[in-house]
């Protein structure tokens, strides 16, 4: 699998005080607009290596307090496709970062602006259960307004508990969702 070209998150060497603060908004409209020119883009680039994109995150749910980043999942048919398509996507600016531990024989590429991650790929292969996941729970906030703003509500004490600190409010916002994937899978 391909590797980072350098250890760093998106924010090393451009603050030297660590990384920025996370920065929450409220739903704007044009994320939508956004994920379908970055689908369309990734689409384009990967020459058929990518098979199906997805918006995930709360960007993806209507009207949800979130980070602005757009979060997408780009699905590759088989293993041998992974790294090409990331180097299709590296082609559009983006990188590759570290990897979180449950998004197994995937690699997350970031794509940042003026310092600050503006879109993520999720690269996986068809058939990991990490995009079952964020499937999953993208559905069930889209199909369930008052979860999702009990989501909201929760996510927004989280990072106000944490005055912004990425580890921290990453930490608890894992909690959060560990917790409502239970609440699902117990439906």
């Amino acid at each position: 699998m391909t590797s980072p070209p350098f250890d760093l998150t998106p924010w090393d060497g451009l603050d030297p005080e660590g990384p920025a603060p996370i920065r929450l908004m409220h739903h704007d409209a044009r994320w939508k607009q956004e994920f379908e020119q970055t689908r369309s883009s990734l689409l384009q680039s990967c020459q058929g290596h990518v098979t199906q994109i997805d918006h995930v995150g709360s960007t993806s749910i209507s009207g949800l307090i979130a980070q602005p980043i757009i979060d997408v999942v780009a699905l590759v048919s088989d293993l041998s496709s992974l790294d090409a398509a990331s180097l299709h996507i590296e082609g559009l600016n983006y990188r590759v970062v570290d990897t979180p531990k449950w998004l197994d024989q995937s690699l997350m590429l970031q794509k940042p602006r003026h310092g600050e991650t503006t879109h993520q790929v999720l690269l996986m292969v068809l058939g990991n259960p990490a995009h079952q996941r964020v499937i999953q729970m993208r559905d069930y906030l889209r199909a369930n307004p008052e979860e999702a703003l009990r989501f909201e509500s929760i996510k927004v004490d989280r990072w106000k508990q944490s005055g912004g600190d990425p580890n921290r409010y990453e930490q608890d916002k894992a909690i959060v969702f560990s917790k409502l994937e239970d609440q699902i899978s117990g439906l």
